[in-house]
């Protein structure tokens, strides 16, 4: 069994392939990354996200459809989760912001993303 250290810097790895993956703005690469009854619950937007369908469309939505682009600033292991912290720059009202993402993984795959703005 790997310790926290080695599964903090696995899951670290993931989320950066996530969000490279993210940029390309390839809906099928990005949901590759989830779970298949994955949440990702964002109240900025006032809506959790279910399964891959409700996940595609909320990457369609806020990522694709404003031309985002995600940089990872830091990551902190917590309980059983990986807390994210980033930079979104994109066609949006300021062009720039920062966000948030709490994982929690199922094996190599993300079962729910807590996101929020900062």
């Amino acid at each position: 069994m790997p310790n926290t250290n080695q599964t903090s810097t696995a899951q670290t790895a993931l989320v950066d392939a996530w969000i490279t993956a993210t940029n390309t703005h390839d809906v099928d690469q990005y949901l590759a990354f989830f779970a298949d009854d994955a949440v990702l619950d964002d109240p900025s937007v006032g809506e959790a996200f279910t399964g891959k369908p409700g996940i595609a469309r909320y990457f369609q939505s806020y990522f694709d459809g404003y031309n985002t682009q995600t940089r990872l600033v830091s990551t902190e292991a917590r309980e059983n989760s990986l807390h994210v912290e980033v930079d979104f720059t994109g066609d949006f009202p300021g062009g720039r912001t920062g966000g948030t993402f709490d994982i929690t993984f199922a094996g190599q795959k993300l079962a729910r993303v807590q996101a929020d703005l900062l």
